[in-house]
């Protein structure tokens, strides 16, 4: 009864056009200035008593356009964005971030993999850790796993790693395709020490992420504490194209599924 009073209030308000305070634990937008003298913008959901953090990086450009913590420009439906209250669920403080305050443009492949955005990164994980002394742990999804790989290679106070619909093969028009033709498999992985989760959908169809990727991850991985790869199964059928969200590559219909086996592997591996 309690909670139907509080939700009445609260849709009461909405509709009044008066601000509601956050509730403790809810969701807030934290930007924060980073190294190099821009901001770094994300949505900041914090549990009472997290036991891991999760730094979401979705795919595509990246650049969400956050304007709240609620209202962003694009990329709602990218699998990690949709899913954080899911993360958050578990017990996991949340940071869902934005393209820096000079890649709102949207980031390009080279960018991810650049030391100026490891340094964004590690602001991020820096803020976290003052929030809560609780592991850390980087998240990826397709263009985002270059930047989850990214930080997990370069930033500082990282504890692990996921990588989800991993790009795997280099398009010929990246700037990075020469030096990089097997995306993450071609970073420097041999440098990722942290215990590292490799999640692919069995029915992904996007050319730059084929499941069968995985392996070669793993090859290259080999100084990480832990390596296990996941591979899902099911879903919805498809509402868009290969290589976007509402597919096998972002989980769709299976969004709780793939939520659940990160946060396992997470919790598991910080303890």
């Amino acid at each position: 009864m309690a909670h139907s009073l509080r939700r009445a209030l609260l849709l009461a308000m909405l509709s009044a056009g008066i601000a509601a305070a956050a509730p403790a634990g809810g969701a807030e937008l934290v930007t924060i200035p980073t190294a190099r003298g821009i901001t770094e913008g994300f949505i900041l959901i914090k549990p009472d008593h997290p036991v891991a953090s999760v730094i979401l990086f979705a795919g595509g450009h990246g650049a969400l356009g956050l304007k709240s913590e609620s209202s962003m420009k694009w990329g709602a439906g990218n699998f990690l964005v949709r899913s954080r209250d899911k993360f958050a669920d578990h017990n996991l403080m949340v940071a869902v971030v934005d393209a820096p305050s000079d890649q709102q443009q949207g980031m390009s492949d080279a960018f991810r993999m650049g030391n100026r955005h490891a340094g964004d990164i590690g602001a991020v994980a820096a803020y976290l850790k003052k929030q809560a002394a609780v592991p850390l742990w980087l998240v990826g999804t397709s263009m985002g796993t270059l930047s989850a790989a990214n930080g997990a290679i370069s930033a500082s106070g990282i504890d692990g790693l996921v990588l989800t619909s991993t790009i795997t093969h280099a398009p010929h028009d990246w700037a990075t395709a020469k030096a990089h033709p097997d995306g993450v498999a071609s970073m420097a992985l041999a440098k990722v020490t942290v215990p590292t989760l490799i999640m692919s959908h069995r029915d992904d169809s996007c050319q730059v992420s084929p499941p069968a990727g995985a392996p070669k991850l793993r090859a290259r991985l080999g100084k990480a504490r832990k390596v296990e790869i996941a591979l899902l199964d099911g879903g919805s059928p498809p509402k868009s194209e290969p290589c976007e969200a509402f597919a096998p590559h972002g989980y769709f219909g299976i969004e709780a599924q793939a939520v659940d086996t990160i946060a396992k592997f997470v919790i598991d591996n910080s303890k």
